[in-house]
């Protein structure tokens, strides 16, 4: 893509209304636009992000079964009154709004009544399950405060899946598996040295739910780690009888502060029985089915991935998020020059071989304010051709995340992506 057409601008000041350091970075660099506090426009380089990651989940929901779905924003009141979640006295984020024929509606705030109220036409015997639908879309939430930038949001894009099964033997086994998708869609984005799996609530389901949880300094939850063992208890629930019954010593812990980035739960049949979700057993009995829920905020993802990499510079993408694989800097304003045909020419070739590259190919700016918005922008390789560059042999190498550079020749560094 030619950068000349790219029309997210760079900004040079700091949003005065934006406090989370991931937000101030993403719309500086052209990722996002600001509408209110919790609520943002996905740019063309967001876009791109965003569906890498996306991308990433939907293999390894595939990879455990998960078959995507699309469900509806709009939620009609009658599931959500049956297991007693309509009420702005149970339920205090709602966005809610009333239909020309007199009906309330609200605008989902999470998924489980609808799809359990799907399930119902699809589930009637033994035979139909286990079933592990997922699916990706906007979630909305009317929260009191927002100042976390992306990772809290009132409007925002996740994935859930949840899965219908027999029993909690059926159950238990995908939750394992769902434990080990989980963490390779974090070690994927580069999120994994930093990423916890951790005991939390379970609430009325279960004796624990788990969190996975991204060490960062920005992080609203406290837990506290046990890095040898690669696990982590969230403050909520740590005491003396939790402990022992992880096997943990309170002495080999480390408190922490961290990104609530993704969360699985039992639920057992609390959303099955009000909403009549059953199935018919072989020997004709007729059960309630067990279900679990399994949730990964993709925006808030890709604001802690900012968070957790950024420099004073700017941002630092790992290259499977990257909206590209390299940012090609042409120095020269003179269009007929040697290296602006160079520049071009490599362009050109890149494109051939479907590699994804930036081409700063901007007249009006300046060399350093080219390198200024390659390092606030964040692609992880910077090609800069220059005549400099072309007087020492070729063209000018660095790496986002290092500080220095080398100079290669064109034909070697075009012979790495055939």
């Amino acid at each position: 893509m030619l950068q000349s057409k790219l029309f997210s601008k760079t900004k040079k000041d700091i949003p005065a209304d934006e406090q989370a350091r991931n937000a101030q970075l993403l719309i500086q660099a052209g990722y996002v636009f600001k509408e209110m506090a919790g609520v943002y426009s996905l740019l063309p380089l967001g876009v791109k992000v965003v569906n890498k990651i996306e991308n990433i989940i939907r293999e390894e929901m595939n990879n455990i079964g998960g078959t995507e779905m699309k469900t509806s924003i709009i939620q009609t009141k009658d599931a959500w009154e049956k297991t007693n979640r309509w009420s702005d006295d149970v339920v205090d984020n709602w966005f809610k709004t009333e239909l020309k024929n007199g009906s309330q509606v609200g605008l989902s705030f999470t998924n489980e009544e609808a799809y359990t109220n799907i399930m119902k036409q699809y589930i009637n015997s033994y035979k139909d399950l286990p079933l592990y639908p997922y699916d990706f879309k906007e979630i909305f939430r009317n929260e009191v405060r927002s100042k976390s930038g992306l990772m809290r949001g009132r409007e925002f894009y996740w994935k859930a899946l949840y899965s219908f099964s027999k029993d909690k033997e059926e159950h238990d086994e995908f939750y394992e598996k769902s434990k080990t998708a989980y963490m390779n869609v974090f070690s994927r984005v580069g999120l994994e040295d930093k990423t916890y799996l951790t005991f939390a609530s379970g609430g009325t389901f279960s004796k624990f739910s788990h969190e996975f949880q991204t060490i960062s300094e920005a992080g609203e939850d406290i837990i506290y780690v046990n890095k040898d063992k690669k696990i982590a208890i969230n403050k909520e629930v740590l005491n003396d009888e939790v402990l022992a019954e992880l096997n943990l010593d309170r002495n080999d812990l480390v408190e922490e502060k961290a990104i609530e980035v993704g969360n699985i739960f039992s639920l057992g049949t609390k959303f099955s029985d009000p909403l009549d979700l059953n199935y018919k057993e072989q020997n004709g009995e007729v059960k309630s089915v067990y279900m679990g829920s399994y949730g990964i905020g993709i925006t808030r993802l890709m604001g802690t991935i900012v968070e957790v990499f950024a420099d004073d510079k700017g941002i630092v993408w790992p290259e499977s998020v990257a909206p590209f694989q390299i940012h090609l800097l042409s120095l020269s304003k003179d269009k007929e020059s040697e290296a602006y045909k160079q520049a071009e020419n490599i362009y050109n070739e890149l494109v051939k071989n479907n590699i994804e590259v930036l081409f700063d190919d901007r007249e009006s700016k300046s060399a350093g304010e080219k390198f200024s918005d390659a390092d606030l922008i964040g692609i992880p390789t910077r090609v800069v051709v220059s005549d400099k560059s072309l007087e020492k042999g070729g063209v000018e190498i660095k790496k986002r995340n290092e500080s220095e550079s080398s100079i290669i020749l064109v034909e070697e560094f075009l012979g790495q992506y055939k």
